[in-house]
């Protein structure tokens, strides 16, 4: 699907950067933003025009804090700004709480949120290439229709970023673990420098500067995020409290030179805390770089109809347990696509065979010794072949 008219409501970092992302691809781009002088920066840098659309565009992106995604789009929904709608906020589902009582048509929305950003916020600090290459999670409802996922799916392509399909509550627990606490632990860290003295400031290193660099950013956008995420933030939090407290409790041991016996044992206790720090990196790294000899990908086909998608993924996560890199690939003739699941080869086998005996189209594919290709963009290199399930197809004759 072509997208060709967008407005961006929230014209600060991410959402001056989706708009110079845009049109740059050529889409026509309004700069909505109750900070005029915001969105008149945003436009002057080249992000769009500020001028109101006249009618209904394709794609609206409310680049807004989470607390405000849900008025902001029962607002916008009702002065019939767009066809279909998604955000970019880094919480899901206390928005999707608000959703009823807002009275907001969710079959025209569909959560979003890019993993990209930089420590200042603003217009100012937008830049056209700020997600390319990097992960965009979208979160369907079983409500969303084809059109919204088709529109928004042609928006994260034009930004140059890989789409990837997750349940709002995985989101939001993964989310409060690999960006949420962080950035608490970030700040923090930093706060611990303003009482400190000059000289004590002066012997900070490139570690000090990599752990805080992310302390930078807006406290009052951070304050609204960990608020509307408090239970997941608060469940790691506790986590790394338990942690944190064995670790002071073997140093105050050591620093108070207790015998031999008891003070190894505290030694022993420090090494493998550093130790499965160690792990985590080494993890992470080996993750995000598509690490994974003898990965299979288990591909489904799927016609583009409201509610496939969901269920297919639903199914997926009642398999696997896990689809958080699941990602979607369109084909170029709007008629349907297919959901990429790469899997650990012990996982595959289940659910391909779960797939195919739910009547769906399978395709399972095993990559050795290199990074599986990712899946990108809103449409494939190749055109997928979409097939109804038996059930529907007889259904529908």
């Amino acid at each position: 699907m072509i997208l060709r008219t967008a407005a961006v409501v929230g014209t600060g970092l991410i959402g001056t950067s989706v708009a110079l992302a845009l049109t740059r691809a050529g889409v026509q781009v309004h700069l909505l933003d109750i900070d005029a002088v915001a969105a008149r920066t945003a436009a002057s840098l080249g992000a769009g025009t500020s001028a109101v659309p006249r009618g209904p565009v394709d794609l609206a992106v409310l680049a807004v804090p989470p607390s405000l995604t849900g008025p902001v789009l029962a607002e916008r929904q009702r002065q019939r700004l767009a066809h279909s709608y998604t955000d970019v906020a880094g919480v899901k589902r206390a928005t999707e709480r608000e959703f009823a009582k807002l009275g907001v048509e969710t079959s025209t929305f569909i959560g979003g949120h890019p993993l990209a950003g930089r420590e200042r916020s603003g217009p100012l600090g937008a830049r056209a290439d700020l997600f390319q290459d990097r992960t965009w999670v979208l979160t369907p409802s079983p409500r969303t229709d084809g059109e919204t996922l088709n529109r928004t799916l042609s928006m994260v392509s034009m930004c140059g970023a890989v789409p990837m399909m997750m349940d709002s509550a995985l989101h939001d627990r993964a989310a409060a673990l690999t960006s949420h606490v962080p950035h608490v632990l970030a700040a923090l860290m930093a706060a611990r420098l303003v009482p400190a003295s000059d000289a004590a400031v002066r012997l900070a290193g490139t570690g000090l500067r990599d752990m805080t660099r992310i302390a930078a950013a807006d406290p009052g956008l951070w304050a609204d995020i960990l608020q509307q995420n408090a239970a997941d933030v608060a469940d790691v939090l506790d986590l790394v409290r338990a942690d944190l407290s064995q670790v002071v409790g073997a140093l105050r041991d050591l620093s108070q030179g207790r015998d031999g016996g008891a003070l190894a044992k505290d030694g022993a206790a420090l090494t493998d805390m550093l130790a499965r720090g160690v792990a985590g990196q080494a993890r992470l790294k080996e993750t995000q770089a598509g690490a994974g000899t003898g990965t299979v990908t288990v591909s489904v086909a799927f016609a583009d109809e409201s509610g496939i998608l969901a269920e297919i993924l639903a199914l997926a996560a009642e398999t696997t347990g896990d689809t958080t890199q699941a990602a979607v690939d369109y084909g170029t003739d709007g008629t349907g696509g297919r959901v990429v699941f790469p899997v650990p080869p012990h996982q595959a086998s289940r659910l391909a065979h779960r797939m195919t005996a739910e009547g769906w189209a399978v395709h399972v594919e095993t990559r050795r010794n290199r990074s599986p290709r990712p899946v990108r963009r809103a449409s494939c290199d190749e055109e997928p072949t979409v097939v109804n399930r038996p059930s529907e197809v007889a259904a529908r004759g």
